[in-house]
């Protein structure tokens, strides 16, 4: 009886020989090591050869990590769950030097790559490693028979990402071997075969490994919990649909791109927890979706519609004969947000409403409203989480979010709360990323829409200063420093740049602060800035009638008329 677990320390010799033959599962992501990765490889091995003189079996060993095995212990087959990178890299890395190497080095490389079929005994030719069945045929006839290297090297025609990466890696690994001095490559091989070392991790099942695969990725290997999610749900799915399903997987990771991919698994977990993670993204995808989901399905129903709702909503590009331009409007003030708490519950309104344009437009202005309405009031993650989960579920079970007590809506109260702290020190009271954002926002309603916020920086600057020079001009418009320190932070004395804030500059007298620090080339892209520009003197009245102006436009947007001090309530 085969034993759960076996770990073994094995030098590249023994990998590479007859004990294994490995296959990479068709469910296993592309080969997706850069140059970057394989040059660091490979540098790390010449660096530690060089730093140990003397003959190679003297050397101490070098440690190439572990590898993770679906095999039985008395079979050679393995289906790696963990190690596909290295292990295709160190094949390409054997590759190169077989091409520089003597014809009898070059025929013991050729041994560790694969083992050669014999008619006499009626046995074809075994290779070592398989990749995926996209890749496989590429990687035999280009990387491990004897005659494909060179023809590698010079294929030009269109290949996928994992070929040219392939392709890429080789011709480095040419590249760097041919700068050697020609003793020492046979020396580095002979360095990779008996002295480099994997642990190669075996168990007979897939869920003993990928429990193996996930105590490896929380100590800090290069996995991902979607990888591991990958391969338990396609794991899942009939051996004649995988293949199929496997590539609807990677065409939405790859649409997305792995890190937008990861995200949307975070959220996918939020939308269906609808509470504050407790455990890791792996456990709680586990227990709160695909728990109650076969595989097949889950894929179809919801990763495939989720990520394409995902993409709309980060891209801002929901499309739609109408209303698209208003939906895609809030959706870009949402991305600008420091938060992405928001997007669980926009991604179960907008998969269940998206053929809905008024509906979509609806809740989301409603959305941008209670999300600025959070940034502004500087709610907790717990607060956030605690009313967009509620919302979440209030959205599944069809609840009325028009109505005036729906979580989607502000209170009188909360209307109150956000209205304050616009209208007071703003500055003072908000992050430098939320007060611009609130800046940019107001300054878009300012121009009726479609300005664009283009710029690598923007920032938030005083029209007067914090700390003016007690003999300037701004002292004599601002008599009273108690006023002056009342109105310095407001909306209604701030204004936008596209540079970074220059503490002397930000201290000029008002005429020339205008021309060369609020402008460039004498204009600015920002309404709330021109405006500034329209002005000869800038005095507490100025202020106080643009700062009225300013909430105006706010108070309408974001509807905040049915406002209620709380105090007042409270007495009632």
């Amino acid at each position: 009886m085969p034993t759960a677990l076996t770990a073994h320390q094995q030098t590249i010799s023994r990998i590479f020989s007859d004990d294994y033959v490995f296959q990479i599962p068709n469910y296993q992501r592309p080969y997706a090591w850069t140059i970057e990765q394989a040059r660091d490889l490979f540098d790390d091995l010449i660096g530690f050869m060089n730093a140990s003189p003397g003959e190679v079996e003297n050397m101490p060993p070098y440690f190439l990590g572990s590898i993770v095995l679906i095999k039985k212990e008395d079979l050679p087959d393995a289906d790696v769950v963990d190690g596909q990178q290295r292990l295709t890299t160190l094949t390409i890395l054997l590759s190169a030097l077989r091409t520089q190497a003597p014809e009898k080095d070059a025929s013991d490389i050729t041994h560790l790559i694969y083992e050669r079929g014999s008619q006499i005994r009626g046995t074809q030719d075994r290779f070592r490693l398989s990749l995926r069945e996209r890749d496989r045929s590429f990687f035999h006839s280009y990387v491990q028979r004897e005659d494909g290297f060179k023809k590698l090297l010079e294929l030009s025609d269109n290949l996928s990402d994992s070929q040219e990466n392939i392709q890429n890696n080789a011709r480095m690994f040419d590249e760097r071997l041919r700068s050697l001095p020609e003793d020492e490559r046979p020396r580095l091989a002979q360095f990779i075969v008996t002295r480099c070392y994997l642990v190669a991790v075996a168990t007979p099942d897939l869920d003993s490994a990928y429990r193996i695969f996930s105590v490896l990725n929380s100590r800090g290997l290069d996995l991902s919990a979607t990888d591991i999610l990958k391969a338990e749900i396609i794991g899942g799915i009939a051996e004649a649909q995988r293949e199929g399903y496997t590539t609807k997987w990677e065409n939405t990771e790859e649409d997305l791109g792995r890190n937008s991919f990861g995200d949307l698994f975070s959220h996918i977990r939020m939308a269906y927890r609808k509470a504050k993670p407790q455990g890791t993204l792996l456990r709680e995808f586990r227990e709160h979706v695909t728990k109650n989901s076969a595989p097949d399905r889950f894929i179809d129903e919801i990763l495939i519609p989720m990520a394409d709702v995902y993409e709309e909503l980060t891209d801002s590009a929901y499309a739609s004969p109408e209303r698209a331009e208003s939906v895609n409007e809030s959706l870009k003030w949402l991305n600008r947000l420091e938060f992405k708490d928001w997007v669980p519950p926009a991604l179960a309104f907008a998969v269940r409403k998206r053929n809905s344009p008024e509906k979509m437009e609806s809740f989301f202005k409603d959305l941008e409203r209670l999300s600025y309405w959070m940034l502004v009031t500087r709610a907790g993650i717990n607060e956030r989480i605690d009313r967009y989960s509620r919302l979440t579920r209030a959205i599944e079970q069809e609840e009325n979010l028009q109505a005036t007590d729906s979580l989607l809506q502000l209170t009188k109260n909360e209307q109150w709360d956000i209205y304050a702290v616009l209208d007071g020190p703003i500055y003072d009271r908000l992050s430098a990323r939320a007060r611009s954002a609130v800046l940019l926002r107001l300054d878009a309603l300012m121009s009726g829409g479609g300005a664009q916020y283009d710029y690598d920086t923007i920032t938030v600057e005083h029209v007067l200063p914090q700390n003016p020079d007690a003999k300037s001009e701004w002292t004599s418009w601002f008599p009273d420093a108690a006023e002056r320190v009342s109105l310095v932070h407001r909306l209604g004395n701030l204004a936008l740049l596209t540079r970074k804030k220059n503490s002397s500059a930000s201290n000029y007298e008002f005429g020339r602060k205008k021309s060369a620090y609020f402008t460039q080339g004498g204009i600015s892209p920002f309404v709330l800035t021109t405006q500034v520009l329209k002005h000869d003197i800038w005095d507490p009245d100025v202020i106080q009638q643009r700062q009225s102006e300013l909430m105006k436009k706010l108070e309408a947007h974001w509807r905040l008329e049915e406002r209620k001090d709380p105090q007042e309530a409270f007495l009632e």
